[in-house]
């Protein structure tokens, strides 16, 4: 089979397309469909590398906010793959007799949907015993996100948060303590209830998060000690700055970096900037005060306290606190401050520095829209993070409209600009699936685990970043590209590798025919017993309306095409895949197996395509 399909960085593109025997018709003749499904599918999807290894209530309305409804179902679509996870046919048609701004509001102002706290209690994972010992588990955390992205009825909010998750980085790998998950969980619905609120608050919300506190080494942290030696732990202070609210270097409102006369980038801050903030964020621990403990073992060595703590802001205890001045950005906390109203005064700083509207901006464009947006798209964003139009600095609910409203987000420009668009990312791939295709848990386990392992499956799992640097940095450049050449950045690309690509491709065979395989879905711990009787392929898709189209290839690629691709396969790959499928004989009478095998692989062949992977 031949590379031939790929993601191009040749010429002045970023991302386009070579149409070229994606599907080669050799693929056709083979009597095995499984065969030809997976090579066809793989030797599209290598051209990832092959290629760029190649040198060479209502919302305002505002400027450059021209394209207001969606004229044609693709269109709709499009939208709605930016804005949440997925498009069904009843959300088509729901966009398309509201302008977007109003069916955005309407997704604003539902009801968050349930908690994965709650979920964790509802499914026994706040059970403490020395048998299933939740407690010392990242299993129950996996279980809760993907059940969150897969089947929330508040989708638009639940992108969001996988957005922020990804600014605002704590990591489930990261955290040795127990209720790891409960307290992982409380983080998530943190994001999610704030996704629309204020960036103030959120702020806020997220340095007295428990899982934030551990992660980053604000839990514990003490004020200095001269007989000691010891000195504030500078962790969070120093990532709070340069990955939470203002970067590393100085930026003018539309992102572009300022610098000073002798052409040199203006840093941001100092060091002694961190280690005088360093002091505002001593004192705090978990608050135990609500505990009650249980001896888990006959020898009680070892008492575990129930959950309240994960769900607690950190408590501060004044003693442990420094009582030193800070001096840090122009901003001066006198001594002997109380510790909250130190805490307060260093948010309030950050909080107001111009740099935090484009640079948080910016990455959020990225995650829903484009890798490259263009100055004046960050401008605009930056302009409404400032002032919402009614004199509120940091509405997320404004920026966010402003994201996926603006001009360059709705133009159909953007698809043929090969500047335009992202790599979608594995996880979102699969999350995309699921909800498409009707994805459901029989036994309501949603037992999906940690899927990072490239080399087997997505290369990434959601709340799983492997560093608080996110899976991928947002000015990541592929090296001896084009892409380095023209300048452009392409993020989720430093997470591609041969090992991913096969990975991908390997994992989504079997996942989108058969499911996903789990041992115990009948019970919430992991006992890996073979012997349970309702082990099985316990969360797969329906394909309800795809089974009825099978036996029609053109039809049920034309539909793969609009739900999952926004209409962006080009005529001629779908001319080739639909031959590829009729290669192998169905009818109206076929019988329900052959009919799954129709629709997986043309499932399969159209999230393999690069016109899928890219979306613009």
């Amino acid at each position: 089979m031949r590379a031939e399909a790929a993601i191009c960085c040749q010429g002045d593109s970023l991302m386009t397309y070579e149409d070229s025997d994606t599907l080669a018709t050799e693929a056709a003749a083979d009597p095995v469909a499984e065969r030809w499904v997976q090579r066809a599918a793989l030797s599209g999807v290598a051209g990832l590398l092959a290629a760029c290894s190649t040198p060479g209530g209502r919302l305002l309305q505002r400027p450059g906010q021209q394209y207001s409804r969606a004229n044609t179902p693709e269109e709709a679509a499009r939208f709605l793959l930016q804005a949440q996870f997925s498009a069904s046919d009843a959300e088509i048609a729901a966009v398309q007799q509201h302008t977007y701004a109003d069916w955005l509001a309407q997704q604003f102002d539902a009801p968050l949907g349930q908690t994965g706290w709650d979920w964790l209690n509802a499914r026994g994972y706040g059970q403490i015993d020395n048998i299933t010992r939740y407690f010392d588990h990242f299993y129950p955390g996996d279980y809760m996100v993907w059940n969150q992205l897969m089947t929330a009825p508040d989708a638009v909010r639940k992108r969001l948060a996988l957005a922020l998750s990804e600014f605002f980085v704590v990591s489930l790998t990261g955290l040795d303590f127990a209720w790891r998950s409960h307290a992982m969980a409380h983080y998530w619905d943190t994001l999610a209830r704030h996704a629309l609120g204020n960036f103030r608050d959120l702020l806020e919300e997220v340095t007295l998060n428990p899982a934030m506190g551990h992660y980053l080494n604000t839990k514990g942290n003490q004020k200095e000690n001269a007989a000691t030696g010891r000195v504030p732990d500078e962790n969070y202070a120093r990532e709070v700055m340069q990955l939470f609210t203002i970067g590393l270097v100085q930026l003018n409102p539309d992102g572009s970096e300022k610098t000073g006369a002798n052409g040199q980038r203006l840093e941001t801050y100092t060091q002694s900037d961190v280690t005088q903030l360093a002091r505002v964020f001593t004192g705090y621990d978990f608050d135990q005060r609500q505990n009650v403990t249980v001896v888990i073992d006959p020898e009680g060595k070892r008492k575990v306290g129930n959950t309240n703590f994960a769900k607690q802001h950190m408590a501060l205890t004044a003693n442990r606190h420094s009582e030193q001045e800070v001096r840090f950005l122009g901003t001066t906390i006198a001594p002997k401050t109380s510790g909250a109203d130190a805490l307060k005064k260093a948010l309030d700083t950050l909080f107001q520095h111009p740099n935090v509207g484009p640079f948080f901006g910016k990455q959020m464009i990225q995650r829903l829209v484009t890798s490259n947006p263009s100055p004046a798209y960050v401008a605009r964003v930056s302009a409404v993070f400032a002032d919402n139009g009614a004199g509120v600095r940091g509405d997320l609910r404004a920026v966010f409209a402003a994201i996926l409203l603006d001009d360059e987000a709705r133009s159909p420009a953007g698809l043929s600009n090969p500047q335009f668009g992202r790599l979608r990312e594995p996880m979102l791939r699969l999350v995309q699936w699921g909800r498409t295709f009707g994805i459901a848990s029989a036994q309501g386990s949603w037992k999906i685990g940690d899927l990072s392992n490239p080399a087997t499956q997505l290369g990434q799992s959601p709340l799983r970043s492997p560093s608080v640097f996110n899976f991928f940095r947002p000015g990541y450049v592929p090296p001896a590209t084009q892409m380095a050449a023209n300048g452009a950045s392409a993020p989720e690309f430093q997470i591609v590798t041969e090992s991913s690509v096969a990975g991908y491709i390997n994992y989504l065979q079997g996942v989108v025919r058969n499911g996903i395989y789990v041992n115990d879905p009948d019970l919430p711990n992991n006992v890996s017993n073979s012997k349970n009787p309702k082990a099985g392929f316990d969360i797969k898709a329906s394909y309800t309306t795809e089974m009825t189209l099978a036996h029609d290839a053109k039809a049920l690629v034309a539909r793969l095409n609009l739900l999952l691709c926004a209409g962006q396969l080009p005529a001629a790959l779908q001319a080739r895949m639909v031959t590829a499928l009729n290669a192998t004989p169905l009818n109206a009478t076929s019988p329900p197996d052959k009919r799954l095998d129709r629709v997986a692989a043309a499932v399969l062949l159209t999230m393999a395509a690069p016109q899928y992977l890219v979306q613009k």
